[in-house]
């Protein structure tokens, strides 16, 4: 049988069509695929929004890399990778999230690596009754609601509640606790006036965004369990180079030796 015209036209508009649309398809996948290798993901505890955003711009100069960086506690972090959310790394506020994730076996590495120390403190606004602010003040019988990270969620809220109980100020403390989902929003808490005083961390106490507005005391080490702050590099990450380069940027000797001037210890 012989086929028209017409027919051997459409099938060789057909067929022109299928190559055009294979050839579109492969070439915006690869364009995407390097889209996405000029881009990495970092899920991070709320403690690191001051300094990756003090620190993204300069690595983002060195590699070329954007970073698309999102802020959660430790917890709501691990969860959301947890759940599907896409991430290349994951930077915790402790040991414990970012050993959820090994054992989850979300991870590249067979244990979470130490970038920095932590530090804790207690903050208040300028304009608050407490003058000047000490750890005393934790003592006090008067003291209003104290923002506190839920320990159970966020690393630096089970740091203030151990230091809370090493103090022994603890049975003072507790009744006026107003639990925050985060670090952050326990310092927002104290910042809009909705708290008198809040457990931050000193990643925001050194911000001028609190420095201008409050007075910030640290807890003493050895009054909580020292944090160690570590991070994981994702299995399902679509730029594990990209990640790998971040967390050595960060384990650097020049941004270990800044590290105090944004808040943390350096670990190495």
């Amino acid at each position: 049988m012989t086929l028209g015209y017409r027919t051997m036209h459409r099938l060789r508009f057909f067929a022109v069509w299928i190559f055009v649309a294979v050839l579109c398809s492969t070439t915006c996948l690869r364009a995407q695929d390097k889209a996405a290798s000029k881009e990495v993901i970092v899920a991070a505890a709320a403690d690191m929004e001051p300094v990756l955003t003090a620190y993204s711009p300069l690595f983002e100069k060195q590699t070329g890399l954007k970073l698309k960086i999102s802020y959660a506690s430790s917890a709501a972090v691990l969860q959301q990778i947890q759940n599907g959310s896409p991430a290349d790394i994951f930077f915790s506020a402790d040991f414990f999230f970012a050993e959820q994730a090994v054992a989850s076996g979300l991870t590249m590495q067979k244990a979470p690596a130490p970038y920095a120390k932590g530090m804790l403190g207690i903050w208040t606004r300028n304009d608050s009754r407490i003058k000047p602010l000490t750890i005393d003040v934790l003592s006090r019988k008067d003291i209003g609601p104290v923002a506190v990270a839920n320990p159970d969620r966020a690393p630096y809220g089970r740091a203030a509640i151990a230091a809370l109980k090493k103090l022994n100020v603890y049975a003072n403390v507790s009744p006026h606790i107003v639990q925050a989902d985060s670090v952050a929003q326990a310092g927002q808490f104290a910042l809009s006036g909705n708290a008198e005083v809040a457990f931050i961390s000193r990643t925001m106490a050194v911000t001028s965004k609190y420095k201008d507005a409050g007075q910030f005391v640290l807890i003493p080490f050895g009054q909580y369990p020292e944090i160690i702050q570590t991070a994981v590099i994702l299995k399902n990450g679509a730029n594990h180079e990209g990640a790998h380069l971040l967390l050595n940027f960060i384990l650097s000797d020049k941004i270990q030796s800044d590290l105090q001037t944004k808040g943390l210890e350096r670990v190495n």
